[in-house]
């Protein structure tokens, strides 16, 4: 294993991060190896990581020493950022200033950066189609790392900048799955109206990232969207029917009603939603099912991914 490259994985233990770890360790004729950079590394998804032969180090991403150690001697890195986690673009900026310096620094040849769009450049903050939040985003968690993308071009970083989707992986981890009403009628509630939703697995995303390192060069300087498909409310509600051998109605959640729902970040995400309805043949069209299959042949459907993990969704009941 001395003569791999090494990838190191920021957020080793997290679905991206960790969906690559495994599909680079599970490659044992591959040319690369895995550093799975987490906080905790005596964390149980560490130690699966390291059983696995992952090298497994301590880095945190709010502490740039520790992210410029972790990547020295590595050929390239992937680089997440988790925005939930304190809401705040200005740190999301910061943190991705330091993988960007420290992979200069470190002289790392291929960098993927897991991005997404900069919607201002579709919707300006004086568009009033959607509220602007926190005073100069539209939807700040897209917004913050499309920006973000010129602090790796302005350090000269050889960088993917992989655009995601809307991972299914939501439905078990953040409430959006089906619910019960009081009669057990079950509903998927999904501000989308009539418009298709890019959606992927998150550990397909790891895996696509991947199928980019695998390819060299290739995918330097470029932005690559994935997708496992491209589906309406109505057609996830159908596969949802399916897995669950029960009828499960797609209910068209208004954008303002979703905004206003009381979990953090609410309106972030309604704004998000609304920008993927608007834009949808954009949106779409940067996130082709068939270059993603190129990168990763396993990538899976959305009927494929629920008949795997249908048991781990909640389904609140009434």
């Amino acid at each position: 294993m001395a003569d791999k490259k090494i990838i190191a994985v920021v957020g080793a233990t997290g679905a991206q991060g960790g969906g690559l770890v495994r599909a680079i360790m599970s490659d044992k004729s591959g040319q690369f190896t895995a550093r799975a950079l987490t906080r905790n590394p005596d964390s149980e998804k560490a130690r699966e990581l390291a059983a696995l032969g992952a090298e497994v180090v301590a880095a945190d991403v709010d502490d740039p020493a520790t992210i410029s150690s972790a990547f020295e001697g590595a050929y390239g890195a992937f680089c997440v950022t988790f925005f939930w986690e304190h809401f705040s673009p200005a740190k999301e900026l910061e943190q991705v200033r330091t993988f960007a310096e420290a992979a200069s620094a470190q002289g790392l040849r291929h960098v993927i950066w897991s991005t997404l769009e900069d919607t201002r450049n579709w919707v300006p903050l004086d568009d009033d189609r959607m509220p602007t939040l926190q005073g100069s985003y539209k939807v700040p968690h897209f917004d913050a790392k499309g920006e973000a993308n010129a602090l790796f071009t302005d350090a000269g970083v050889p960088t993917t900048f992989l655009q995601t989707s809307f991972y299914w992986d939501n439905l078990i981890h953040f409430g959006m799955g089906p619910r019960a009403d009081e009669n057990g009628n079950l509903g998927f509630a999904l501000p989308m109206g009539d418009k298709k939703l890019p959606g992927i697995a998150a550990a397909d995303i790891g895996r696509c990232a991947y199928g980019i390192f695998k390819a060299g060069d290739e995918y330097i300087g470029r932005t690559v969207g994935i997708a496992g498909e491209h589906l309406t409310g109505a057609e996830m509600a159908a596969a949802l029917s399916e897995a669950y051998g029960q009828p499960v109605a797609y209910i068209p959640v208004p954008f303002e009603v979703y905004r206003g729902l009381d979990f953090p970040g609410a309106d972030d995400l309604g704004n998000m939603f609304q920008f993927n309805h608007d834009f949808e043949d954009y949106f779409c069209g940067a996130r082709p099912i068939d270059g993603t299959r190129a990168l990763n042949p396993k990538t899976q459907g959305f009927g494929e991914w629920l008949e795997a993990h249908k048991d781990r969704i909640p389904v609140d009941s009434a």
